[in-house]
């Protein structure tokens, strides 16, 4: 399993925290054990870019996830084929203005937005009720089963 986190955000992040939740997730959802993520953790300045970019919408965002070769779960019979699963980019300035608002630490927020991510890469979403109902609710189960206490707050956008 090839997971990699590059931090050009000048943010101090856990990043073994970070490849250690996806591996986690990887696990769970049947992942091919040889699939392929990135994790860029970046600036406002930077998010905007790439925020326009890839979006048409300005201003920085909290999570952008760039999916490569449509890898979904798989089961524990079927595991994902192996693949790049895609990159994630995060902006930990946008992070630690959430984490803020809704109580909770920047490391938890980190955790969060890496596991919506990494759902996103997996074809999961949330523009209808009963697609965002599923998503969170993975996104809760997963959070809770790595660290071992409740999830926080959803506070991805």
């Amino acid at each position: 399993m090839s997971i990699e986190v590059n931090n050009e955000s000048g943010v101090e992040v856990d990043e073994a925290g970070l490849v250690a939740l996806s591996r986690y997730i990887f696990e769970q959802l049947y992942i091919h054990p040889q699939a392929e993520l990135s994790i860029l953790l970046v600036d406002e300045p930077a998010m905007e870019k790439l925020h326009i970019e890839l979006m048409d919408e300005p201003g920085a965002t909290d999570v952008l996830s760039v999916p490569m070769d449509d890898l979904t779960p798989g089961t524990p019979d079927r595991p994902t084929p192996q693949g790049m699963l895609g990159d994630i980019a995060i902006c930990p300035q946008v992070a630690q203005v959430q984490a803020k608002n809704a109580g909770h630490a920047l490391q938890d927020e980190m955790l969060l937005l890496t596991t919506h991510g990494i759902l996103h890469l997996l074809g999961y979403d949330h523009a209808e009720p009963e697609e965002k109902e599923e998503m969170f609710g993975l996104q809760r189960e997963l959070l809770t089963g790595f660290t071992g206490k409740e999830a926080p707050a959803e506070t991805t956008q």
